[in-house]
């Protein structure tokens, strides 16, 4: 079942570094994060996907119905995630609860996406991947040829999920003395605890 947007989760104080740290929502070039899930049967997986947006509420993923992660996230929707910047010495985890975006949001993200992408999200189909590359290449040509840019509707495999976070952790480097994370984490009545840890 989808959700609207839930109300403001995040801490002001871990938003305000969220923001220094994340590329705007606007800004065309989105950041890969590696996702880390569970299967049913327990047994982990990780992917790099695209962190769609970000705002008080969670971390906003788009994928495909039918992939694995999707399997993966309706039988444990605890995830988790990280994404890392070496030339700046910061990494970023997030630990959180996936669910379903809204409607409304899932076809917003779509519409931002760029058009290599949106034309993916129709393509990669399990039978397309069994083209030989020449015979993809063609598919591919004739089906953005038949939709022009801008007539493309998200399609129905296409799905988000918000990443509501239980616990943030800002990890800092420091060439000359220790790195350190800053965490912070939600308790069951919604509250926020920060700790300062080594690295």
């Amino acid at each position: 079942m989808s959700v609207p947007r839930s109300a403001a989760l995040i801490p002001d104080e871990a938003f305000a570094v969220l923001t220094g740290w994340l590329p705007a929502n606007d800004d065309h070039a989105r950041p890969l994060i590696s996702l880390a899930t569970v299967d049913a049967d327990g047994r982990p997986d990780a992917r790099s996907v695209l962190l769609s947006e970000f705002d008080r509420s969670g971390f906003f993923v788009h994928t495909d119905s039918r992939s694995r992660k999707v399997a993966d996230i309706e039988a444990h929707p605890e995830v988790a995630f990280s994404i890392a910047w070496p030339a700046d010495l910061r990494q970023l985890t997030v630990q959180g609860v996936a669910r379903r975006a809204s409607p409304d949001e899932e076809a917003s993200a779509y519409a931002r996406r760029s058009r290599y992408l949106q034309l993916l999200a129709w393509l990669n189909t399990p039978e397309f991947a069994l083209f030989p590359t020449g015979e993809q290449e063609d598919k591919w040509a004739a089906f953005e040829a038949a939709h022009p840019d801008g007539t493309l509707a998200a399609p129905d495999t296409w799905l988000g999920f918000v990443i509501e976070p239980t616990r943030l952790t800002f990890w800092e480097g420091n060439p000359r003395a220790a790195s350190r994370r800053t965490e912070y984490r939600r308790a069951t009545d919604a509250t926020w605890s920060r700790a300062i840890l080594p690295g």
